[in-house]
């Protein structure tokens, strides 16, 4: 029922615009935020998979460290949730656990890259913002682990921003806010991530 959730339905205070699309950790919805009248993308958990502990984990774990983040080039989380959807009135006895963050209006690297065949010197401008984002992360003691074109957007005015903290990986650091996020995201000897863009050790679990 979440991946075909219908224009109108309301969750909370958000209403449900249209489908943007499906991933491996969810389905995610344009929505719009009656009480602070603002667009904004709904990420939500299929119902199939609340029943799945490491799932779930990873779930309110992307939404605890990209939260913690606060940087121009990283995806903005407003916060995680539940609600019992409504539409035309009647509630559903469902209940759908989602993320509300930052709705941006543009378009991913990978499509920059492959289908629009942007210069390179405006690719490198990209790069560049998206390894300042990565920066901030990682001084919050924030791995991301399945960095690639498709979890880069950019907006219409130029800006890159990183999304998709499903598979982060807390790492002390002096200026960690180990608060952030209660339990590990991944069971250590787990391989994890997108395999054409892993780092070795990713590759052989050691990250």
């Amino acid at each position: 029922m979440n991946n075909s959730l219908l224009p109108g339905t309301r969750l909370g205070r958000y209403e449900i615009r249209f489908l943007i699309g499906k991933g491996g950790m969810g389905v995610v919805f344009q929505g719009y935020d009656t009480t602070l009248h603002r667009l904004v993308a709904l990420k939500i958990l299929p119902a199939e998979m609340i029943g799945n502990q490491d799932r779930m984990r990873r779930f309110v774990g992307e939404a605890r460290a990209a939260s913690a983040l606060n940087h121009p080039n990283i995806l903005t989380i407003y916060e995680i949730d539940q609600a019992s959807p409504v539409n035309d009135g009647e509630q559903s006895a469902d209940v759908v656990h989602y993320i509300a963050m930052e709705f941006i209006d543009g378009r991913t690297l990978n499509r920059l890259i492959h289908v629009d065949k942007v210069n390179l010197n405006t690719l490198l401008d990209y790069f560049a913002q998206a390894a300042d984002g990565l920066a901030k992360a990682h001084a919050n003691g924030i791995v991301h682990r399945d960095l690639k074109p498709d979890n880069i957007m950019v907006t219409g005015d130029g800006f890159a921003k990183i999304l998709d903290f499903g598979l982060a990986k807390l790492v002390e650091t002096p200026e960690a806010d180990t608060r952030a996020i209660a339990q590990p995201l991944s069971i250590p000897g787990m391989i994890l991530g997108t395999l054409g863009y892993m780092s070795p050790e990713q590759a052989q679990a050691k990250s």
